[in-house]
């Protein structure tokens, strides 16, 4: 299936209405999160660089014009203007790894209408499931406090491909490895792995289980403890490590119960039989609540494997996010509805210390002391430089993360920054809502007088 025809359909007859009535000025779409989902002080910008392999890619074809007409009931040939439609415009974003807060844009596209258009919906499910994971897997990484983070969310993730991405996110933000090879060979990361408990139960005892894997793995290993007895198994596989002379580099995992407990029991066999370089690994519906709880409570355990949680966010999975016409052939627009109002014209973000954000328009000076957030990364349809690298990322987002307030990056009951509106934007705004209430009534009861211009 075309990545073209994974859109809603109304995208397809808005465009064909354009088309027909030749509607091909320059529009800007700028692409937000309303407000942050509950229990978020942040957001971590991702998924551009997935949003422009798709853009450079997009071109409409004649297939993807039949699935269009069969879709509609109508003849092929009515939908003739769309066929050849490729993507052309700008594209202004939020680089990957950056903290984001409610309403700043992640990505303004400048288009002709019928393409800024017909790629919204593609768009908005790439940017919003990887900012929402990457969100998630960046608590994680506060929540643990510099101990290693392998994600194991691949099983139980919305779909194969969801999985590639949490795993791609993952390590975006700061995780070791993780479980998925697809994803440790597409990007790089390192894979990490141990045993499943169908493993121990197909021998005859968890000793032959432990002895027969660490012969087939000569090099470090880790034994999953938990499959009958927690502290038996953790006994069981002390007297293996330590008869196989394997130490340095091998693990025990633990993966149900009292996590903190039997870890701190955990260590404390695992000293006394003198293996005090085999280290512990927690894993089974973890996240950064639980972590966090893990940590503060000091348990003995030397890293985390969390999956299913994260990979699916589970807590928050979803942006209140929006596509939203600010600009058309150089006339600002905006939506007044209740509760969903826009402001118009392209954005600009402006980012002081301490993330004091100020909104503003792309074209205007930045206040003192502050960068702008949205850089241009397509012009003409063209990448305007080469594919972004994990590690700018990460780097980008280790520096936003050490320059996020306190409370922003609380585990518990975090208060996001509040992002504040420029003049030039709040006076645009009002301009324009003015504008909008004389020509439709919009705003205006029954009896009540046009608003002075």
């Amino acid at each position: 299936m075309s990545q073209v025809t994974t859109t809603d359909l109304y995208e397809v007859t808005m465009a064909l209405s354009y088309l027909r009535e030749d509607m091909r000025a320059p529009a800007t779409f700028s692409l937000f999160v309303r407000d942050l989902p509950p229990g978020r002080g942040f957001l971590v910008a991702a998924g551009l660089e997935p949003a422009l392999d798709y853009l450079t890619r997009f071109r409409v074809g004649r297939s993807d014009v039949q699935e269009f007409a069969e879709a509609l009931k109508r003849p092929v040939e009515d939908l003739a203007p769309l066929q050849g439609l490729s993507f052309d415009g700008q594209v202004r974003a939020v680089p990957e790894g950056r903290c984001v807060l409610a309403g700043e844009p992640l990505l303004e596209v400048t288009a002709p209408l019928p393409q800024a258009q017909l790629v919204e919906t593609y768009l908005m499910s790439l940017l919003c499931h990887q900012t929402v994971i990457a969100s998630k897997a960046a608590r994680c990484v506060l929540a643990a406090g510099g101990r290693p983070l392998v994600d194991f969310s691949l099983r139980r993730a919305h779909g194969p491909e969801a999985g590639l991405q949490a795993a791609r996110l993952c390590a975006l933000v700061g995780f070791a490895g993780t479980s998925n090879v697809a994803a440790a060979r597409r990007y790089g990361i390192p894979a990490a792995g141990t045993m499943g408990h169908s493993y121990v139960e197909t021998f005859t005892s968890e000793e032959q289980a432990f002895r027969f894997f660490a012969r087939t793995h000569p090099g470090p290993v880790t034994f999953l403890v938990d499959t009958y007895d927690t502290e038996q198994g953790v006994a069981t596989a002390a007297r293996v490590l330590r008869d196989l002379r394997l130490g340095p580099g091998c693990a025990i995992r633990l993966d149900s119960g009292d996590l903190g407990a039997l870890a701190r029991r955990a260590r404390a066999a695992l000293d006394e039989a003198g293996l005090r370089d085999v280290q512990i690994i927690a894993s089974g519906g973890l996240d950064e609540y639980a972590v966090a709880a893990l940590v503060r409570e000091g348990a003995p355990i030397d890293a985390y494997a969390v999956g299913t949680r994260v990979g699916t966010a589970a807590d928050a999975p979803y942006l209140d996010a929006a596509y939203k016409l600010v600009e058309y052939d150089g006339r600002p627009v905006m939506k007044l509805s209740a509760s969903k109002a826009t402001a118009p014209g392209p954005k600009q973000v402006f980012r002081g210390p301490g993330l004091r954000d100020v909104i503003g328009l792309a074209n205007e000076e930045p206040p003192e002391g502050t960068e702008p957030l949205l850089r241009t990364v397509m012009r003409g349809g063209l990448r305007t430089e080469p594919p972004d690298t994990p590690a700018a990322a990460r780097a980008r987002f280790e520096s936003d993360l050490a320059a996020l307030p306190e409370e922003a990056r609380l585990i518990e009951d975090p208060t996001a920054p509040l992002p504040t509106a420029s003049t030039r934007l709040t006076v645009l705004s009002t301009v324009v809502r003015h504008r909008i209430e004389a020509r439709t009534g919009a705003g205006r009861r029954p009896g009540d007088t046009a608003p002075e211009r």
